[in-house]
C-alpha cells in the first residue's frame, strides 16, 4: 500500500477543482492508496476557495495572496505527510489516472524522482513553440536529462524535499536541483489533455522569470561550493588584459610616441586591473557567504493564511 500526498496548486480554476479532485480521490482509492490531497489556493479572485472549502477529503491550505505556483507547490510540499509526494496542476490538463503507473517506474527502478513527459501536448502553438525553445536552452545550460521539465505531474520520495525551499519559477526545475544533490532522476510518457475551463496564467513574464532561474540553477550546478573559480577566473582575465594594456603603454613610451595620441591604452590598463581586482575580491566575498549559507534560516517568500484539514464527510 503506497501512502502518497498529492500536491495540487490552483489559482483561478473554479471550473476544475471539484472535478478534479473526483479524479484524484477516484485513482487512490481504486489503487487502495493512502493518501491524502492538498489543494493550495495561491490567491485566486474567482469561487476557487469557497468550492475547496466543500471538498471532502481534503487539506486546503490559501495563501494570503497570489505569491505565484513555486511558493504554492512549495508550502504543499512542506504540509505533505506521506511517503510518496505527487505534484500536478490544477487545471486538469495533467491526468491522475497516470499516477498509479508513475510509482511504478519510480519504485521498479528504484529512482527518487520520476517526471511526465508530455510527449504529445494539447497547448497552443506558441506555447509549444516557446516551451521547445525553453527545454533546448535547459537541455545546454542545465543538463538533468529530462526531456519535459516544465510538465508539473512529478512523482518524489519525500525525503527529497528535506532542507529544500523553492523560490521563483523554480518548480521547473526540481528534478535539475534534486540530481545536483545526489538523487536518481528517471522520465516517463504520460497523458495530457486540452484545457476545458478557465484560462492558462503563462505569459512572457513567467517566461523571463524561468530563463533568470534556469541561469541560477545552471550557476548553482557548476559554481555553488566554488563561486571563486568562475569570479577569480573573470577577475584573473582582467587583470591579464590590464597588464597587456600596461605593457602596449610602456613600449609605445619607450619608442618615443605621443601618449596623448594612444590616451586610451593607459586608461583601458588601469580599467582592466580595477575590475580584475573586484571580481576577484567578489570571489573571495562570495566563497565566504557560500560557506556560511548552509547554516543560515532563510526567510520563506510567501505567507500561509490558513490550512483546513477536511478528512471526513460531514
Amino acid at each position: 500500500m503506497y501512502k502518497i500526498s498529492v500536491v495540487v496548486p490552483v489559482y483561478n480554476e473554479e471550473g476544475n477543482v471539484r472535478e478534479l479532485h473526483r479524479e484524484i480521490k477516484e485513482v487512490c482509492e481504486k489503487n487502495s492508496y493512502q493518501y491524502e490531497i492538498i489543494f493550495i489556493n495561491d490567491g485566486s479572485a474567482d469561487k476557487t476557495d469557497e468550492i475547496c472549502r466543500t471538498l471532502h477529503p481534503i487539506k486546503y491550505i490559501c495563501m494570503r495572496r497570489n505569491f505565484g505556483q513555486t511558493a504554492a507547490m512549495d508550502a504543499g510540499i512542506k504540509a505533505a505527510q506521506n511517503e510518496y509526494i505527487v505534484t500536478m496542476d490544477g487545471d486538469r490538463q495533467n491526468n491522475p489516472e497516470d499516477i498509479p503507473k508513475m510509482l511504478q517506474y519510480l519504485v521498479e527502478n528504484d529512482l527518487d524522482v520520476v517526471s511526465g513527459w508530455r510527449k504529445n501536448r494539447k497547448d497552443t502553438f506558441m506555447k509549444r513553440f516557446v516551451s521547445r525553445g525553453a527545454n533546448f536552452l535547459r537541455g545546454v545550460l542545465v543538463k538533468d536529462g529530462i526531456h519535459d521539465s516544465g510538465c508539473s505531474l512529478k512523482v518524489y520520495k519525500r525525503e527529497c524535499f528535506k532542507g529544500v525551499n523553492l523560490y521563483g519559477e523554480q518548480h521547473r526545475f526540481i528534478p535539475a536541483l534534486l540530481k545536483i544533490k545526489g538523487f536518481k532522476v528517471g522520465e516517463i510518457v504520460v497523458d495530457h489533455r486540452p484545457r476545458t475551463s478557465g484560462r492558462t496564467k503563462y505569459n512572457w513574464h513567467r517566461t523571463i522569470k524561468g530563463f533568470v532561474d534556469m541561469i541560477s540553477v545552471w550557476f548553482w550546478n557548476k559554481y555553488a561550493s566554488r563561486p571563486l573559480h568562475i569570479l577569480g577566473g573573470f577577475g584573473i582575465l582582467f587583470l591579464g588584459l590590464g597588464g597587456a594594456c600596461g605593457i602596449w603603454s610602456v613600449v609605445l613610451f619607450c619608442l618615443g610616441r605621443k601618449m596623448s595620441a594612444y590616451v586610451m591604452v593607459p586608461l583601458m590598463t588601469v580599467f582592466f586591473c580595477v575590475i580584475g581586482l573586484l571580481m576577484f575580491i567578489f570571489g573571495l566575498m562570495s566563497e565566504i557567504m557560500m560557506k556560511t549559507y548552509y547554516g543560515v534560516h532563510v526567510d520563506m517568500p510567501y505567507n500561509v493564511k490558513e490550512t483546513i484539514e477536511n478528512a471526513k464527510e460531514d
